[in-house]
Order: C-alpha cells, then sequence, then structure tokens
C-alpha cells in the first residue's frame, strides 16, 4: 500500500471531516480512505452521459420519433418604417 501526506487543510475542513468519521465509527484516516475510493473508482465504473441515455432509451420499440409541426411561440413585432 503507498502512503499519501496531505499538507495545508484547512482547519474548518479537518474538523468536519474529524465530525463525519465520528459519525461513521471509524478513524479520519479510514475516512479519508473511503472518500478517495468513492471519488475516483466510482467515475471509472460510470458509464459516459451518452451510454447512460442509450441504456434509458433502449426498452421503446420506436424507429423514428415523431417531430411536431413547428408552430411561431409569439407574434413577431411589427416593424413601422
Amino acid at each position: 500500500m503507498a502512503a499519501l501526506t496531505i499538507r495545508n487543510i484547512d482547519e474548518e475542513v479537518k474538523t468536519r471531516l474529524r465530525m463525519q468519521a465520528a459519525q461513521h465509527g471509524c478513524s479520519m484516516e479510514q475516512e479519508v480512505r473511503e472518500i478517495l475510493q468513492r471519488a475516483v473508482l466510482s467515475k471509472q465504473n460510470q458509464a459516459s452521459f451518452a451510454q447512460r441515455i442509450q441504456q434509458h432509451f433502449t426498452g421503446l420499440d420506436v424507429d423514428e420519433l415523431p417531430i411536431p409541426e413547428r408552430k411561431l411561440s409569439r407574434t413577431p413585432p411589427v416593424v413601422e418604417g
């Protein structure tokens, strides 16, 4: 296992980290390890935005989506002149 030293952490961040670790019943060191694992590994295993959209619509039996006829959303202003 590798070791990592982090310097110049804001006191407020350290205090909140210590409190969060206590709530989870672990040391600050363990809490930091878990935070780093979630931050780095979850993005590795996450599908891209396009893949998530494709998965969402995979079950639909639609060859082509209907495109409604365009309409003016408002009356254009009258130009005097």
